[in-house]
């Protein structure tokens, strides 16, 4: 199997071993939750971490995209603290600083972590930059974030995403963002994930992506147990891309529940190879420094609800390992 890319080089597939496809370590969020949405203490983040290597984690796919890092995002009333950008690249690039800080904790607590590239969603969107700028001059600024690494810093990305849509449609701009996505993949092979919460809107953005030439099977929908609509998974997952149920966080035994037979049944219709799990940490409260699982829920309870649901531990390694180690080098 070829390495996938993490911020502190190649490793090898072997050597992922337990895979989060779907997390972020440092995150702006205040726009939409005032008092939680800030991701920014270092050493906090470096506990958080070392408790998910610490129950048999390997490796975290870290997804903030430069809309939401503390470098890029605005911050009009200067609520969090500066980190500064001395070689700011273009509007959607990442900070210097906060990929340094990825690498120092990845090289601290010995969790490898993939960092993604890429665009987000509405509001984030600079609309004036994208009305502006060509779907093939996106595509450029991913490229170099693949292929040279992030401007000032020499570490390279290792994944598309998260990209997404913000409502049931996919908007103009959004559009524009997930054609230049999938240019980007066609000259790299890196795989795209997205962002789709709440509506189907996964259907739509699966299908631009294959117009632009883009296997599905190199594509991962990201939020699917946010639409509690089984066929959705199911079509999605027989057109070739993986169906992510990445909102595991363990918030109580309903929402548990029903994740673990979105799972199960995927499983007993053939198609195992195509799940993957993860929590979204993105907000304080979901910590397990503050209470919450942090990085830890899907290795441990939600495992052996899996198992007391009826699947089988090796079925659980397949997803919990095979699965993300294939959607990351495409082997």
């Amino acid at each position: 199997m070829p390495p996938a890319m993490t911020v502190t080089g190649p490793v090898e597939a072997s050597a992922l071993g337990h895979v989060l496809p779907h997390e972020h370590v440092f995150i702006n969020l205040l726009a939409e939750y005032r008092a939680e949405g800030l991701l920014n203490d270092q050493s906090r983040m470096a506990e958080e971490l070392a408790l998910f290597r610490r129950c048999g984690g390997g490796t975290l796919v870290e997804l903030t995209p430069a809309e939401l890092t503390a470098g890029a995002a605005p911050d009009p009333l200067g609520l969090y603290r500066k980190i500064p950008n001395p070689t700011p690249g273009p509007p959607g690039s990442r900070a210097a600083a906060n990929v340094h800080e990825l690498r120092a904790l990845s090289a601290e607590t010995g969790v490898n972590i993939v960092m993604g590239t890429g665009h987000y969603r509405d509001p984030y969107l600079d609309k004036n930059w994208f009305d502006q700028t060509s779907v093939d001059e996106i595509a450029e600024g991913i490229v170099r974030d693949l292929t040279d690494g992030v401007a000032g810093t020499g570490v390279r990305a290792g994944i598309i995403g998260e990209i997404g849509a913000d409502r049931w449609y996919v908007s103009a701009a959004e559009e524009r963002s997930f054609r230049a996505a999938a240019r980007a993949h066609n000259r790299t092979g890196v795989p795209i994930t997205t962002h789709a919460a709440r509506w189907p809107v996964g259907t739509a953005q699966l299908d631009i992506l294959v117009s632009e030439g883009v296997d599905p099977r190199r594509v991962i929908i990201g939020h699917c147990d946010g639409v509690q609509i089984p066929e959705y998974h199911r079509d999605l997952a027989r057109r070739g891309a993986y169906v992510q149920f990445d909102l595991i966080r363990g918030a109580d035994d309903w929402d548990t529940a029903s994740r673990v037979r979105l799972v199960v049944g995927m499983v007993r219709d053939g198609l195992i190879d195509h799940v993957l799990l993860s929590h979204d940490v993105c907000t304080v409260k979901q910590l397990k420094t503050a209470g919450g699982w942090g990085y830890t829920f899907v290795r441990t309870r939600f495992a052996e609800l899996l198992v007391e649901a009826g699947l089988e531990p090796d079925e659980i390694e397949h997803i919990l390992v095979e699965n993300p180690r294939r959607a990351l080098t495409g082997a």
